[in-house]
């Protein structure tokens, strides 16, 4: 999956791909690098971010998911607004990224209504306030019980399960040590009988790889080499990789 960021705030590549243009080029660009889907975004989800209005998030995606229809690979749209997902859908996307895990009831319902491929992503609140905090007992169960609950609230919607991609939601409302403990147990997730779409590209988690208390924070180009490390990893208990540009 490459992610394709039409906004002026994200973590990466925030302000780069605003122009249509600029974000068409770039999706080629991904796809003759290897990408097998293009998953675009027009609100940021990093944390403390601040949401947009649904208009201006419409003005982002939509241009830029019609103007991807020739491409030869799926389009995904990562949204959490139901008015968003069902433009989106009519304009030609594939595919519904959902960062609050349809826990919207509306969202659930233009899942089923639409019928397209779903992903549902664990987090407690997109974008996430960094002052919030949250304690996991044990972070994997308690991940995989609340997952379950939200696709038990998706089926009764009409959301076929067959329909359904997991998130773990790494990063979102999770420490490092809590998503790398996500990523040690991505097996366990397999209970919930869906593919597993694993979100690690850029993650601070990646700050911890290789670093001794006291020293500074890893630098982004190490945090792209620690996430090519682990994408084998990922991939090997098949899972969905998820990358951003480089």
């Amino acid at each position: 999956m490459g992610v394709l960021n039409v906004t002026p705030d994200s973590f990466h590549d925030g302000g780069e791909y605003e122009r249509i243009e600029d974000a068409v080029e770039q999706a080629k660009a991904m796809v003759a690098a290897g990408a097998d889907l293009i998953d675009v975004g027009g609100e940021s989800t990093r944390p403390g971010a601040t949401p947009v209005e649904i208009e201006e998030e419409l003005d982002r995606v939509v241009p830029v998911v019609e103007r991807l229809d020739d491409l030869d690979v799926p389009i995904s749209v990562d949204t959490r607004r139901p008015e968003v997902a069902r433009a989106v859908v009519d304009a030609g996307a594939d595919v519904l990224n959902d960062v609050e895990g349809l826990q919207d009831p509306e969202m659930r319902r233009v899942a089923a209504e639409t019928g397209v491929p779903v992903v549902l992503m664990h987090s407690i609140e997109a974008p996430v306030d960094p002052s919030t905090e949250v304690h996991y007992d044990d972070v994997v169960e308690e991940t995989i019980r609340e997952l379950h609950e939200r696709l038990l609230a998706a089926e009764k919607a009409g959301v076929d399960r067959e329909q359904v991609v997991i998130d773990p939601g790494i990063g979102f409302g999770k420490t490092a040590r809590e998503s790398f403990a996500l990523l040690d147990r991505l097996g366990e997730f397999e209970a919930l009988g869906c593919p597993l779409l694993f979100g690690h590209s850029h993650k601070s988690m990646f700050e911890l790889t290789g670093r001794r208390p006291g020293t500074r924070p890893t630098p982004r180009s190490r945090r792209r080499r620690s996430r090519r490390e682990t994408a084998p990893t990922s991939s090997a208990s098949t899972t969905w990789p998820r990358t951003s540009p480089r």
